[in-house]
């Protein structure tokens, strides 16, 4: 999933940027409120990330604009200012979570599960499809308590399929959805992908479908009875 990261504090932004990378998170980040403005306008993101103390443009206020516009990301609010009164206001206006500075590592990835789950609609860390199942807490597939063994570029792109099961994915979507602005991937890489998990998900009862001119289908398998 993208992710936005605002951050003013150089060294935090940096190391949760590697975290949020390492799980498999296409991750751009900014430190101030106008550059992260100017990005959400141009690009789409599944979860921001956002510090309230930050230059040209406090985090609040940015978080009306973010508000403010249809569809718009899920947004935690990562600051040191946790008082009762700085909680209410931040969920007041729209955030759909707040983690005080410090803050465990732990509980933090966490939550970052649960606000993605909650986006993509999803109550259970569990998705099951045909012979498959994704973990989302691990971001793991399986067959038959087996891990299925998957480079991170077509791993994600799986895991998207799946939260979209049953709907059209554009290339435009895969490329928002997997890639932060220093990321390249083109249209014949994604069809490179996609040809590879077209072979390795067949054994499990699922099949990728290519709506010409659109994107690409995960079908359902259909249920029994």
């Amino acid at each position: 999933m993208r992710l936005l990261l605002v951050e003013d504090d150089l060294p935090l932004a940096e190391a949760l940027t590697t975290l949020l990378a390492g799980s498999g998170h296409a991750v751009d980040c900014v430190n101030d409120g106008l550059a992260a403005e100017a990005l959400l306008i141009a690009e789409q993101f599944e979860l921001v990330i956002l510090d309230l103390n930050l230059p040209g443009l406090d985090g609040l206020s940015l978080l009306r604009r973010i508000r403010a516009r249809t569809p718009s990301p899920a947004v935690m609010i990562l600051t040191a200012r946790g008082s009762a009164e700085e909680r209410v206001r931040g969920l007041d206006l729209g955030a759909d979570d707040y983690m005080s500075k410090p803050f465990d590592v732990r509980e933090f990835e966490a939550r970052v599960r649960s606000l993605l789950r909650r986006q993509a609609g999803l109550r259970s860390s569990v998705v099951r499809l045909g012979g498959l199942t994704l973990d989302l807490t691990t971001r793991q597939f399986r067959a038959e308590e087996v891990d299925l063994d998957l480079p991170p570029r077509e791993r994600a792109l799986l895991e998207l399929f799946f939260l979209r099961a049953g709907k059209v994915v554009t290339k435009e979507a895969i490329v928002q959805s997997l890639t932060s602005l220093d990321d390249l991937l083109s249209d014949n890489a994604i069809e490179q992908y996609v040809s590879r998990l077209r072979r390795r998900i067949a054994p499990y009862d699922l099949s990728l479908r290519t709506a010409r001119g659109l994107g690409y289908l995960l079908e359902k398998p259909v249920e029994p009875g």
